[in-house]
């Protein structure tokens, strides 16, 4: 009888920022043969910018992940491909079912080893209920692809005896399988002893995805994991031991001797050396290569001029508390960084030239009459800028629940690409990390950014009556970096001088 092909689609990696030309593939949602509709959440994928979750644009039958996790692929690289489920009654091939595999003689009489049925494990993991396999002949066909090949050397290795460390092999009475090529006719298989799925050195290590990418990260060979996890698996504990951040597993007489031979049973891996290791490597990628090219581009394009302002802001630091209390800003964060992030789009008022960037190919100065005010955020993955649009037009009860929504976000890793877009004017605040002050770099496309210092009681002159007096204040550093390619020492100086001044006393925000 035969059957109509069913039509599939394949799925390419889409640019999903501005420009950019490669992601990771961070974590799969979905598996093969899992049946899926338009828009649902297939893949989470880690661009230039932030972590991206890519809805399917197919509904049908998942046929194959293309790309595994942890892989860095092009925009434009097919990543999934999906059939029609409504044409076909059969599940999903697996990658590994992909093309036939004639090399290899199973037992067609029990349905775990023939590969039919649900719960087909991967390639390479060897289930306890799985029936006798025979290793492949010596002058069998070759595998016709290099996933073929893989998968032929990957069984061959974990059931072959030394072959890849595997357990011993228990003597049977039935005759062995020749080693010359034999024609196909049933015969007694050898008995084996299934090797222990625990053990990391007799079948393929079993761990998700966030775990593998972790080992690629810190440069850890999963086989040599201890697997501590349910059923087995490696943890994040497991990985971090065998990168010498933990206990490492204690070595035994079996990986001490230099002369054990090939045939014995898998030992625990060698450990790390005593202290765990001197050097690890990290690879650059994602957000933070981003944050590399974009910070090294900004320093050696836009001269820096960097100024400094110690402020008392005590009478902030007393209005924030009350502002706490106020009915319209109940349940949101109200913080130093609020009242100042309110300065800063009163200040530009009087100074729109900070609130401006630089067209080196048209010669012009492009004036905006809007704020994308950025605050940049540390994230595991690195630096981030998301900013709130139109930040001039929000009220202090609207900006508030702004920040709160654009700092968690960023915590989490959710930040897209287009939050990050089109910002005017940055705030960093390093205050949290209990700095005064630094120097920072302009985001690419501003022309200014504010540093905002830790706020720290301090001995400061009051002047009372014509009279000074040393008294406790609460007091902060702010330093402001420009562009002095347009934005001369007068301007950049105002601003700064009416920010501080705000935050001084508040005030003086009705003169804005």
């Amino acid at each position: 009888m035969t059957t109509t092909q069913a039509p599939t689609q394949e799925f390419l990696l889409p640019d999903v920022g501005e420009g950019l030309t490669e992601a990771e593939i961070v974590e799969w949602k979905v598996a093969v043969g899992d049946v899926i509709a338009i828009n649902d959440i297939i893949v989470e994928i880690e661009t230039a910018k932030s972590l991206v979750e890519l809805p399917s644009p197919y509904a049908g039958t998942v046929l194959a992940l293309m790309v595994d996790a942890g892989v860095t692929v092009d925009v434009g690289t097919p990543i999934i491909r999906v059939g029609d489920p409504a044409s076909t009654g059969e599940p999903a091939p697996g990658p590994a079912a992909a093309a036939p595999q004639p090399e290899m003689a199973i037992d067609l009489s029990n349905p775990a080893a023939s590969g039919g049925g649900e719960g087909e494990s991967l390639v390479g993991r060897n289930k306890a209920e799985r029936g006798p396999v025979r290793r492949a002949r010596k002058g069998s066909a070759s595998p016709s692809t290099e996933a073929g090949a893989n998968t032929q050397m990957q069984l061959q290795g974990a059931f072959a005896p030394g072959g890849a460390e595997s357990d011993e092999v228990v003597a049977s009475d039935e005759p062995a399988v020749p080693a010359t090529p034999a024609p196909p006719a049933p015969e007694p298989v050898d008995a084996l002893v299934p090797a222990r799925a625990t053990d990391p050195a007799a079948v393929r290590a079993l761990a998700k995805p966030p775990v593998r990418k972790l080992a690629k990260d810190l440069g850890v060979d999963l086989a040599a994991c201890r697997a501590s996890g349910p059923g087995g698996t490696v943890t994040r504990d497991d990985v971090h031991a065998a990168a010498g951040r933990g206990a490492a597993p204690e070595p035994t007489p079996a990986t001490m001797s230099a002369s054990t031979p090939a045939s014995t049973p898998a030992s625990t891996p060698r450990p790390a050396a005593a202290g765990g290791a001197r050097e690890t490597r990290e690879p650059v990628k994602g957000v933070r290569k981003m944050m590399a090219g974009a910070m090294v581009g900004s320093a050696f394009s836009a001269p820096h001029v960097t100024e400094w302002v110690t402020v008392d802001v005590t009478r902030t630091m007393e209005l924030v508390e009350r502002l706490k209390d106020h009915r319209d800003l109940r349940g949101l964060k109200v913080s130093p960084l609020l009242v100042l992030a309110r300065a800063c789009v009163l200040a530009m008022r009087r100074t729109p030239v900070i609130n401006s960037t630089w067209d080196e190919a048209a010669q012009e100065v492009v004036l905006k009459h809007y704020v994308n005010l950025g605050i940049a955020a540390a994230t595991p993955r690195g630096l981030v800028v998301p900013n709130v649009k139109d930040a001039h037009d929000l009220a202090l009860p609207e900006l508030a629940a702004a920040l709160g929504e654009l700092t968690a976000t960023a915590r989490e890793g959710r930040t897209q690409p287009a939050e990050m877009a089109g910002g005017t004017f940055t705030i960093t605040n390093v205050g949290v990390f209990g700095v005064d002050a630094g120097t920072p770099i302009i985001n690419p496309g501003e022309s200014a950014i504010l540093c905002f210092g830790a706020v720290t009681k301090k001995p400061w002159v009051v002047t009372r009556d014509g009279v000074d007096e040393i008294v406790v204040r609460q007091v902060t550093t702010l330093a402001l970096s420009f562009d002095h390619r347009h934005v001369d020492g007068q301007a950049g100086s105002q601003f700064l001088a009416d920010v501080a001044s705000i935050l001084e006393d508040p005030a003086s925000a009705l003169l804005f």
